[in-house]
């Protein structure tokens, strides 16, 4: 009898994991859109009005002003609107789905369209940068997972052992995506970096909570990572699409802010890189601190025991 419903416990337990899962990665991707998007406009107060019914628009008194919140990425796009005619600047760097939605606003204005921030004619739709979620998961995860299991209680180990395969990783990676499918076309190295930044985030958390509470600490960090931070992390399409508040969410966590400072380094020349590589940052010394409160805590068990076994003599 307790065997089965050990068993029924565990089919239920399974059952309500897929659909937590499916709940996680598709409640953004269905209530995802162009709301609210950040857009700059340069024009007269009509159009500005009918923008603002669908973007949440700023405006700018000059034409050049606007185009440049695209590239410091403080905009998705622009919308300029002078007596010498209208321009929609793009950035497909941004995200694939803002370009298609400001080039119908074009479309329906009849105005020219300039994309500021291109992708790169190999991988225009930015195939690998959607597939880089699995590689700053797992390889976060799997990494914080092997090491924990053979480098038990050697934790000064397991801290070298995280960041050296990270930028082993990051090295990897930015070199397929780069020479191998022509993702980027930027600077390598600081491509590179933010990947094994990004790695690290989750390897060194996740180490952590292994090294403080044990085993459940690779589970919790197994479901905060595929259950949280990959689904909201919009790294396929940029985080503004993502419904509000749940993207700007994702940005304070490892696969978010990875992704974001990956596009801001590959298209933007490292505009508005600076949230992002803080909260990389954030998350290693989380990390290590974590190892190091476990640290702590078992010099501290080791010393108590010596102790007893040889108490000092009065």
């Amino acid at each position: 009898m307790k065997t089965t419903l050990k068993l029924g416990g565990i089919i239920l337990g399974l059952t309500a994991a897929v659909t937590l899962m499916l709940l996680a990665f598709l409640s953004p991707q269905m209530n995802s859109g162009p709301d609210d998007i950040p857009v700059a406009v340069t024009a007269p107060e009509p159009v500005v009005n009918q923008l603002s019914e669908n973007f949440d628009v700023t405006v700018y008194d000059d034409p050049s002003d606007a185009k440049e919140a695209v590239l410091d990425r403080d905009a998705v796009g622009a919308v300029t609107v002078t007596p010498d005619g209208a321009t929609v600047y793009t950035a497909s760097g941004a995200g694939q789905p803002y370009t298609q939605v400001l080039t119908g606003v074009a479309e329906g204005m009849k105005a020219e369209v300039e994309d500021v921030a291109p992708t790169t004619q190999d991988d225009p739709t930015t195939g690998g940068l959607s597939a880089l979620a699995l590689p700053l998961a797992f390889g976060g995860m799997v990494s914080a997972a092997v090491l924990s299991m053979t480098m038990k209680k050697r934790y000064g180990l397991r801290i070298i052992g995280s960041v050296v395969f990270s930028i082993l990783a990051g090295l990897v990676v930015g070199a397929i995506l780069q020479f191998g499918f022509g993702t980027f076309d930027g600077n390598y190295w600081e491509t590179a970096g933010v990947l094994a930044l990004g790695i690290a985030g989750t390897s060194l958390f996740v180490l952590g909570l292994e090294a403080l509470i044990g085993f459940p600490g690779l589970g919790i960090g197994a479901l905060l990572t595929l259950f949280v931070s990959n689904p909201l992390s919009g790294i396929a399409t940029g985080w503004q699409w993502l419904p509000s508040p749940w993207g700007a969410i994702g940005q304070f966590l490892p696969i978010g802010a990875a992704g974001n400072a990956t596009r801001s380094v590959a298209f933007f020349d490292g505009a508005g890189i600076a949230h992002s590589v803080w909260v990389l940052l954030a998350w290693v010394v989380i990390g290590m601190g974590l190892v190091g409160l476990a640290a702590l805590r078992y010099h501290r068990f080791t010393s108590r025991l010596a102790g007893e076994k040889h108490p000092v003599e009065a």
